[in-house]
């Protein structure tokens, strides 16, 4: 990944294509069809993340633990972007209260936007639209933007 260097402020940064999650080893696409699985077997009354982990390419280094953070990640991202999604989606069907479950929430979110595992390409839709309006990501946090002041001086 190419870095750049700003003379003004003395960071580095860098710019990322929209497909890749910041500080993820595995694209967008990777981790949407991995919760894609992971909710199929949530749906099928599995608890617990392993049966999505195994499912996925013996050589990767999916555990359950990761699916259980990029789960969280993404439904963090949802949740940011809720507002801004409005916009293009239908989102009236998801519930976010606190004693709601998160794989129910991230179930909402799927069926509004339309996922479904055969249509995998389909899921950089909304990521594309959301940092195309707003210049961000739609999950995770680029380096430039996890400075302690929390703005971008270049």
């Amino acid at each position: 990944m190419a870095r750049f260097f700003c003379r003004g402020s003395g960071k580095t940064f860098s710019l990322l294509p929209i497909q890749l999650i910041p500080y993820f080893q595995y694209t967008l696409r990777a981790v949407i069809g991995v919760l894609l699985l992971a909710l199929k077997s949530w749906e099928s009354g599995q608890r617990g993340f392993h049966s999505a982990a195994v499912r996925v390419d013996p050589d990767s280094r999916v555990t359950p633990w990761l699916v259980s953070y990029w789960v969280t990640v993404i439904l963090s991202g949802f949740r940011q972007a809720h507002a801004t999604l409005m916009r293009w989606y239908d989102l009236s069907g998801i519930r976010s209260l606190g004693n709601i479950v998160e794989m129910e929430e991230v179930a909402g979110y799927v069926a509004c936007l339309g996922w479904r595992a055969e249509m995998i390409p389909w899921a950089l839709t909304p990521a594309t639209r959301y940092s195309g309006q707003t210049k961000r990501f739609l999950f995770g946090t680029p380096s430039q933007r996890r400075s302690r002041a929390g703005s971008l001086n270049c």
